[in-house]
C-alpha cells in the first residue's frame, strides 16, 4: 500500500506521484534536510519542535499527514513550486547518487503533478 498525490480534477488520466509510506517519509526527510531541519525532531515526528520555530514554504507538504486531511490547495502548491525547483536546480549537480536521483525525479514529478494543480485550478490530492 502506498500513498499517490493527484490532481481533485476527477480524471484518472491526470499525471500523479506515488510512494510507499516508507518512501514518502524519506522524501519528506529529505526536503526538510535541504531546508535545514530535522523532520525526525518535529512535532508529530517524534520530536516536540514546533512546526512554528522553522520558516519554509514546504510546511503545508512537510506537517502534511498520510491520510485524512485536507488537500493541498492551489495557493499553497503556488508557493511551494518555487522552494522545490530551486532545490532541483541545487541537488541535480551533487553527483550520481541513486537515493539522491530517486528524490529528484520525484521531486520533478511533484512539480509536474502541482503545476497541472495550478493550471486546472484543483487541489492536490493526497489518496
Amino acid at each position: 500500500m502506498g500513498l499517490v498525490l493527484f490532481p481533485g480534477d476527477d480524471n484518472v488520466t491526470s499525471p500523479d506521484v506515488s510512494w510507499s509510506y516508507t518512501g514518502f517519509n524519506k522524501f519528506r526527510e529529505w526536503l526538510a534536510q535541504a531546508e535545514g531541519f530535522a523532520l525526525a525532531a518535529m512535532h508529530g515526528f517524534d520530536g516536540d519542535r514546533p512546526w512554528s520555530s522553522v520558516s519554509t514554504t514546504l510546511a503545508p507538504l512537510l506537517d502534511h499527514p498520510d491520510d485524512d486531511a485536507p488537500d493541498l490547495t492551489p495557493a499553497q502548491c503556488t508557493a511551494m513550486l518555487p522552494r522545490l525547483e530551486a532545490i532541483i536546480d541545487q541537488r541535480q549537480h551533487d553527483g550520481g547518487d541513486p537515493v539522491l536521483q530517486r528524490h529528484l525525479d520525484d521531486t520533478l514529478q511533484l512539480v509536474a503533478v502541482m503545476r497541472f494543480c495550478l493550471n486546472k485550478d484543483v487541489e492536490l490530492m493526497f489518496g
